[in-house]
């Protein structure tokens, strides 16, 4: 990356204001937020919900072919996600339940070709920008909903008491405060000057996540913060600091693996959970025992999982558990009952690629985005762990690895230095001061406008 001077920043052009206001709209979609719980409140499919998602489909197609040109450069994205949909399609002919598969195909490559504008279009620090955003604005909306509207925004059987914002489940709104504090967290450690909304969104985002007590929510903010801080700790810190903190890390890793290794069940304890974390390693054993009579094909994709009755293999896990298990609570055990080992191999690689191109160019890329990318992926990894995220026909976290995909193979723009400060007056330059400094063309526009 080419360093700039004290007084310049690096330019990289932000999408139009409209652009990022039907963004965050389609984001806050994909979360499920207030839309399930107002239309299908028993958590069922209905009608409704299909109807609500036709004008952010036709929103999404607009978007694309407004930028076309840029989408053109991410064709090697595009054939991860055409191989990954295609799978997909291709399972409808073993499906146990061809609708359903058929009908969250469709679903999920759409899913996916909003990854691909996202990731195209949002480059440098403008995607976690965006991000932070609209979790500020769901962070607001949860807080109303917890206050104003508590028969929505608190759990009132199960789980009674805890936060559940403007989500089904505490657990969907934990993972979708995680997102929104990493991308505060990138935002606060970029060289973007400004720092209160970053900060305001980081710190509601945290409280909405402990007022969950979801742990493995927890564990995520702790990972992905941890990402964000320790990059941008290096980049400040000089050689020496950055050697001490690498061993310091690479020690506690190993620690950490040991102790869990030897003492799961005492930390588990330790930390309040059920050993058989909450009747998760029984449905993880059932499950195993359903994909070994299918371990190359699966189920289908979406087809596992049918209301009562609707799906034996399903029903047949229920009876085992003797609850009513509504999924894995495991992104790849998901994915290999939807679609064998194939699939998890698949997603596994993409997901190996993209770790290790976005490591190659955290020097680079993620100086200007505040390692976002870096702790966005540790995050979802772990969640990927405990809950059904990998594939998800619309689910943001999803959607989000995507588009770090796409961002980590497509070239990183040429931004040119422009001065922001002019020293000798110590007054802000103007436009017609920028421009008369750069007479053989035309200046772009600040890279972190809103």
């Amino acid at each position: 990356m080419r360093e700039s001077r004290p007084d310049t920043v690096l330019i990289e052009t932000p999408p139009s204001l409209w652009e990022r206001a039907i963004c965050v709209v389609i984001i806050a979609m994909m979360t499920g937020a207030l839309i399930g719980p107002v239309f299908a409140p028993l958590q069922e499919e209905t009608p409704v919900l299909r109807l609500v998602w036709l004008p952010a489909y036709a929103a999404i197609f607009g978007l694309v072919l407004f930028r076309i040109e840029r989408l053109w450069r991410a064709w090697p994205a595009a054939i991860a996600v055409a191989l990954l949909v295609g799978l997909t399609f291709a399972s409808r002919y073993w499906s146990i339940d061809f609708e359903t598969t058929s009908r969250r195909v469709i679903a999920l490559a759409i899913s996916g070709v909003f990854a691909l504008y996202l990731g195209a279009v949002f480059r440098g620090p403008h995607l976690p920008r965006l991000l932070m955003h609209t979790a500020l604005l769901m962070a607001v909306g949860s807080l109303v909903m917890v206050f104003a509207f508590p028969s929505i925004g608190v759990h009132q059987y199960d789980n009674a008491g805890l936060w559940r914002g403007l989500w089904y489940e505490k657990n969907q709104m934990g993972a979708v405060m995680v997102i929104g504090a990493t991308a505060s967290a990138a935002c606060l450690a970029s060289p973007d000057p400004r720092r209160l909304l970053p900060a305001i969104a980081l710190g509601l985002s945290s409280i909405l996540v402990l007022a969950t007590q979801s742990k493995t929510s927890l564990l995520c903010l702790m990972i992905g913060l941890a990402f964000v801080g320790g990059f941008w700790s290096l980049r400040r810190g000089g050689p020496v600091f950055s050697v001490v903190a690498i061993w310091l890390a690479v020690v506690l890793a190993g620690t950490g693996l040991w102790v869990w290794e030897t003492h799961s069940v005492a930390v588990l304890e330790a930390l309040g959970k059920d050993p058989s974390l909450t009747g998760r390693t029984e449905i993880w054993d059932a499950l195993m025992r359903k994909v070994a009579d299918k371990p190359w094909t699966g189920y289908g994709y979406g087809a596992f999982w049918g209301r009562a009755g609707e799906s034996v293999p399903a029903d047949w896990v229920r009876k085992e558990t003797q609850w009513p298990v509504p999924n894995a609570h495991n992104g790849w055990i998901d994915l290999l009952v939807q679609l064998g080992w194939p699939g998890a191999i698949l997603v596994g690689t993409l997901m190996a690629a993209t770790a290790v191109i976005t490591v190659l160019r955290s020097m680079g890329q993620g100086v200007r985005e505040g390692w976002w990318a870096l702790g966005f992926l540790a995050a979802f990894f772990v969640l990927s762990l405990s809950e059904s995220i990998l594939l998800a026909h619309q689910g943001l976290p999803w959607v989000l690895f995507m588009a770090v995909l796409t961002r980590a193979i497509l070239p990183s723009p040429a931004p040119s230095p422009v001065p922001l400060v002019e020293k000798r007056r110590g007054a802000y330059q103007t436009g017609s001061r920028i421009a008369a400094q750069y007479p053989h063309g035309p200046v772009r526009r600040p890279p972190f406008a809103v």
